[in-house]
């Protein structure tokens, strides 16, 4: 069984910055595909940023040029660095990880495993 744990969210003004990390065992993490996700109140879960076992990454155009995904292989550790916070980027945000890391992955049925989410809150 493989296990995700999120930390690193909390209470930002709008335009600060946040680092979210998701630590992984209990699995091959080094061949995972992972990706970063988010849910706000009343919304759908949405993709937010995705990085391959060879650093390959994609982001959602919300987030693009703002967020960057990144990974520590060493540490079984994914990263999600987050800069211009805005209100809309307020949610829970799940880290998940794909068995399959051939590619980067935007759609949630590709990933086998998550995380239980951390709180991001952006105030304007």
């Amino acid at each position: 069984q493989v296990q995700l744990v999120e930390s690193g969210g909390g209470l930002v003004q709008a335009g600060g910055s946040l680092r979210l990390s998701c630590a992984a065992s209990g699995g091959t993490f080094s061949i995972y595909t992972m990706g970063w996700f988010r849910q706000a109140p009343g919304k759908e879960r949405e993709f937010v940023a995705t990085i391959s076992w060879n650093r390959r990454t994609y982001y959602a155009d919300s987030v693009k040029g703002r967020f960057t995904i990144s990974r520590d292989n060493a540490n079984n550790t994914v990263y999600l660095q987050m800069n211009g916070l805005k209100p809309e980027d307020t949610a829970v945000y799940y880290c998940a990880a794909a068995k399959s890391g051939s590619s980067v992955f935007v759609r949630s049925y590709y990933y086998d495993y998550w995380g239980q989410g951390t709180q991001v809150t952006v105030s304007s």
